[in-house]
């Protein structure tokens, strides 16, 4: 890795020729990071780098610009220019949409920047499916039925459930979800597990 530029702003080039994909779209990412605004970084790639433009995308949607510099004798030269400190705030999914999605099943939608705190989803289940009882994670969690209707057994009570309410599950709650003649969908938040991958894939509560 080597830096050049001028007083006030600065490139440094990554060469990730010859790496596993994995480990050169890290490199990349890690060197982005420690950019000032305005810095750029060059990136060198044997190959087409589209799975690493899809992971800025992910991680920094907005925030950066990137800019084909060549693409002589296999060599793609890449310039990409970090334009803000963060990455920006930016509308992530259509509630809507994913609702009116007859055949939803399962977790039809997670939060996917791999750099973030929080772990997100949501979850569809069709009329009268289940989650069966189980005991939560050690986490605390915020539940937002967005659509349908159905029930919430606990571990002494069952709260039925309809389109708008907002719940708190205590960590290591136990709770059952069964959808009703509508189905079910509901969205959860909660504070995201330890990960020593940037691009790590969200996990179900």
């Amino acid at each position: 890795m080597s830096h050049s530029g001028t007083q006030n702003t600065s490139e440094c080039e990554v060469d990730i020729r010859g790496m596993p994909p994995n480990q050169g779209e890290r490199l990349t990412l890690h060197a982005y990071q420690k950019l000032r605004v305005d810095d750029a970084l060059i990136l060198l790639d044997g190959h087409p780098p589209q799975n690493l433009h899809d992971a800025f995308e992910r991680e920094f949607a907005g925030s950066f610009h990137w800019e084909i510099l060549s693409t002589d004798n296999g060599e793609h030269r890449i310039r990409i220019t970090k334009r803000a400190t963060t990455a920006l705030p930016r509308r992530v999914a259509d509630t809507t949409e994913i609702a009116s999605s007859v055949d939803a099943k399962g977790s039809v939608w997670q939060l996917e920047p791999g750099a973030r705190d929080l772990d997100a989803n949501i979850i569809a289940l069709p009329p009268h499916d289940e989650i069966e009882l189980h005991v939560g994670p050690d986490l605390d969690v915020l539940i937002l039925i967005i659509q349908g209707d159905g029930k919430l057994q606990t571990e002494l009570d069952v709260i039925p459930l309809d389109q708008g309410m907002l719940l708190w599950l205590p960590r290591k709650s136990h709770r059952r979800f069964i959808a009703g003649t509508n189905g079910l969908q509901y969205f959860t938040v909660h504070q995201r597990k330890p990960t020593l991958n940037i691009t790590a894939a969200p996990t179900m509560a």
